[in-house]
């Protein structure tokens, strides 16, 4: 029996496991089949020790978007989404359903939401989390923002 490996790419990042037994998250995003989800290693181990916390707190399950392509080609339309280092995260729906919904939406669950961006930030290497929501502390305002917040991590130190 041969054990299946997580495609890797010439960067030595891992693409996100896609679908996962027992996780406390789902992924979508473009391309397709998990394409656009190459994460450097620390952002890989950021998203799942945050699912791993979240599971104990609340059944939803955390959707995880766009990361990067292989190799860190270009990404359209992101400007971002090349080191590795920047991921999209779907906002929490009161329902629990896998789909996409804005901040202006009745069924947008702002506390849960809230809840999950501080665990981000809790983590110490959070660089910045855009996202319009005004209520929600940190978070910085971008374009295209309403449906989802993306957070980039620090840059990895380099060793002397």
């Amino acid at each position: 029996m041969m054990v299946q490996v997580q495609p890797k790419d010439n960067r030595g990042f891992f693409m996100l496991p896609l679908k996962p037994e027992d996780v406390g998250y789902y992924t979508y995003g473009t391309p397709a089949g998990g394409a656009g989800q190459y994460a450097d290693p620390r952002l890989l181990s950021l998203l799942l020790s945050i699912e791993h916390r979240w599971q104990g707190i609340d059944d939803r399950q955390i959707g995880i978007g766009n990361i990067s392509l292989a190799d860190g080609t270009k990404f359209p339309p992101h400007s971002s989404h090349r080191s590795g280092r920047d991921v999209d995260i779907r906002l929490f729906r009161k329902d629990g359903k896998h789909a996409p919904i804005s901040r202006f939406d009745e069924q947008y669950d702002q506390a849960a939401t809230a809840s999950l961006i501080a665990m981000f930030f809790e983590s110490g290497i959070v660089q910045v989390v855009y996202f319009n929501d005004p209520m929600i502390p940190r978070v910085k305002p971008a374009k295209h923002h309403d449906d989802h917040f993306h957070v980039t991590i620090n840059a990895a130190k380099q060793s002397k």
